[in-house]
Order: structure tokens, then C-alpha cells, then sequence
């Protein structure tokens, strides 16, 4: 590798526009990473970010450190490198005896190109900083020319991602007829008021959405304030997720930050209205970390903030596959950035009519239950009373 060293010592610097890794030797771990430089805080470093199923992992190093690294994945796990530069093109191929072929070619024309390229660059908002936006302006997000205060920029952030996770499911929503949906635990309401600003007043779809939450005073400052904006179909109530029954029919359900078994009783209800869309980011996961028991992991489980943590994996990782047993294409995703909010992760269900129930799927996590001796609330409501597909 003294020759792929030598290489990537010369070009990998501020001229460097990516470098993409591919080719993977194993399906285990990462199929794809990309390399890129960028200005952070003032320095130089170099981001590398790793493809891994449906996820992108990113981390930043100095340059030498990239280096070493890009040297092991192509010593170890890949056989292929292609580096773009301003001036130059260059391929590196790794035979399976890990001998290097370096191809490097010069461009006719100079690209134009301006280094450190990701922090520079303005984000494409879907609620897009310059615009008033009433309810942000009343909430304390924006001020009244547009701008973004900068004390709650990680919230403004957090809003824009969310409704790209509704921008994706889009197509499942009906436009011929009104759209249900219901937002459990809906608190403050920044991201119900983002959704329906969003899927009404942008994207003029039809839509009626119910926020739900325990508190009185919360409940009322909402309804003030949609009926402030206009916001016809936009109605809060007071009351409690596994009591509701307010409606017959919800094509969406959405439920943030729902404390332990009450995301259970949310996601209950969502499937038994065989809702299209499901979107969660659970927290507090304290039923299963009550109960939770394995001779294996006891060592591991013996540490309180271990156990709380594998406690929530374990809660949202079975969620998931009993939304899977009940028809959903289900995914784990990061709601934001986890510098930011380190706890939430989002399961987000599509409903699937033509998902084949498995009873090997069913049995796996099943055994899993089994093998962690614990009663998820979600299993009791949707697997145990005599509700089997």
C-alpha cells in the first residue's frame, strides 16, 4: 500500500472535491463512503461518511487521520477509489491480492469548485429562513422579518427535519378528500403547527388534524393561536392517548416524545384505525428496563445507564417488528442530528397492503421477548387479546 499512500498523501487536501470508497468485500458494515473537506469552527478537517443500510454516519477527521483510515478500508474491507479534484480524476482498483492500480487523469478545464464545500453552503430548508412565518414568529422561533434566533436554531433545524420525514411519505396521503391526522402528546404544538402550515398552506392538501395532550393550559394556548392564523382544521383537545376514542378513522398518527407505554397505546390505536402513516420518536422507555432479564448480558445490565439504554433499543427495536407482524414497512431512523438530541431516534410505519404476514417474523422477536423475559405493553394490546394478523 505504499503506492496508495503515496497517492493519497499528494491529493487529498483543500483541492480535493470527494473522494468516493466502494466496492465492499463483505456485506457486513459499510457499502459506500464518502470523503469531503470542510471548514469547521475555523479549521480544516475532512468528513468522512459512512453508507450503512438505509443510515449515513458521519465523522470528521484531521487529514493524516483520514488518511490512515481511507489506507484500511481499502487494505481491508473495499476495492475501489475514485477521487474527484479540481484539475485531476483518479481511479484506484485493489486486486485480491491487494495490489493497487492507480489511473489518475487531468482535466481539460478546471472545475469550479470552493473548497470546504458543506459548511459553506446554506441549507434548502422546507420552512425557508427570510419568510415570516406567524406561528414561528408567536412561538419564539423567528423573528418578525424571517430571521432565526439563534437560541432556537436547533429547534428551527428539528421542525425541517421532521416535515422531510413527511415530505417522503407524501404519496401515501390522499389528496381527493380530507386527511386525517391525529398528533398524540402534542405539547407546545411547534411541530403540529409546522404540519399543517406545511401540508395545507404549501402543499394544499385537505387536511383535519387533531392534536391530543394532558395539559388544560397548553390545550388552550393552541387553540388561541390556530384560530389566531386561520388554521380552521387545526383543533386541540385535553385528554389522555389510551382513553381517546375521538375518531373512527386517521390516515397519520404521529406521537413525539409520548412518556414509556403511552407511544404503546398510541401505536395501538394507529393500527387498529389501520392508519397509512405512523411517525414516533418514543422516549422514557421504563416498562422493559423494570422487567428486563438475561443471564448472558447480566454483567452489562448490572450498570444502571447501560441497562437503561439497551432497555430503550430494545423497546423501539421490538415496536418496529410488531408494526412489521401488523403490515407496516417499518424503519428506525435519527430524528436530528445527535450532537443534539442523543435519545431520539423516529420508527417510522407505512402501511404495506401487500405485505405478506410471517409467522417466522412474528416468532423471531417472539423468542426475543422470551429470551428477555419482558411483557411489552404493545404485544398485550395488539398480540395477546385475541387479535392474531
Amino acid at each position: 500500500m505504499t503506492e496508495l499512500a503515496g497517492f493519497l498523501e499528494t491529493y487529498v487536501n483543500t483541492q480535493m472535491i470527494r473522494i468516493i470508497i466502494s466496492g465492499p468485500r463483505k456485506k457486513e458494515g459499510p457499502s459506500k463512503i464518502q470523503i469531503r473537506p470542510l471548514s469547521l469552527k475555523g479549521e480544516i478537517k475532512f468528513q468522512e461518511t459512512q453508507t450503512v443500510g438505509q443510515k449515513e454516519l458521519h465523522k470528521n477527521y484531521e487529514q493524516n487521520e483520514i488518511i490512515q483510515r481511507m489506507l484500511e478500508w481499502m487494505e481491508h474491507s473495499f476495492k475501489q477509489l475514485q477521487l474527484e479534484g479540481q484539475d485531476i480524476d483518479a481511479t484506484v482498483l485493489i486486486s485480491k491480492k491487494g495490489k493497487a492500480t492507480i489511473k489518475i487523469k487531468k482535466s481539460r478545464t478546471p472545475k469550479e469548485f470552493v473548497p470546504m464545500l458543506a459548511h459553506n453552503r446554506k441549507k434548502k430548508y422546507l420552512l425557508e429562513e427570510g419568510w415570516p412565518v406567524p406561528f414561528l414568529i408567536d412561538l419564539g422561533v423567528m423573528s418578525e422579518d424571517g430571521k432565526i434566533k439563534n437560541a432556537r436554531y436547533d429547534k428551527f433545524r428539528q421542525l425541517n427535519r421532521f416535515l422531510e420525514f413527511i415530505e417522503d411519505i407524501l404519496p401515501k396521503l390522499p389528496k381527493e378528500r380530507e386527511v386525517t391526522i391525529l398528533d398524540f402528546g402534542c405539547g407546545k404544538s411547534y411541530l403540529t403547527f409546522a404540519m399543517y402550515h406545511y401540508l395545507h398552506e404549501l402543499k394544499h392538501y385537505d387536511v383535519h388534524i387533531i392534536g391530543l395532550d394532558l395539559k388544560t393550559d397548553v390545550i388552550e394556548k393552541c387553540n388561541r393561536l390556530a384560530d389566531k392564523y386561520g388554521y380552521e382544521k387545526l383543533n386541540f383537545y385535553q385528554g389522555d392517548i389510551a382513553s381517546y376514542e375521538g375518531c373512527e378513522q386517521v390516515d397519520m398518527v404521529v406521537t413525539l416524545h409520548a412518556c414509556d407505554t403511552a407511544t404503546d397505546y398510541a401505536l395501538e390505536k394507529a393500527v387498529r384505525w389501520n392508519a397509512s402513516v405512523i411517525l414516533s420518536v418514543p422516549c422514557c422507555q421504563h416498562e422493559l428496563n423494570r422487567q428486563i432479564k438475561n443471564e448472558t448480558l447480566a454483567p452489562i445490565l448490572e450498570y444502571g445507564i447501560l441497562k437503561e439504554r439497551f432497555s430503550a433499543i430494545l423497546t423501539d427495536g421490538l415496536r418496529a417488528q410488531m408494526l412489521e407482524s401488523k403490515g407496516y414497512d417499518t424503519q428506525i431512523l435519527e430524528f436530528i442530528d445527535m450532537e443534539h438530541t442523543p435519545k431520539n431516534l423516529l420508527i417510522r410505519a407505512v402501511k404495506n397492503e401487500n405485505k405478506k404476514y410471517s409467522e417466522q417474523q412474528k416468532a423471531a422477536w417472539e423468542a426475543c421477548i422470551e429470551a428477555f423475559h419482558v411483557k411489552p405493553t404493545l404485544q398485550k394490546e395488539l398480540f395477546l387479546e385475541g387479535n392474531h394478523k
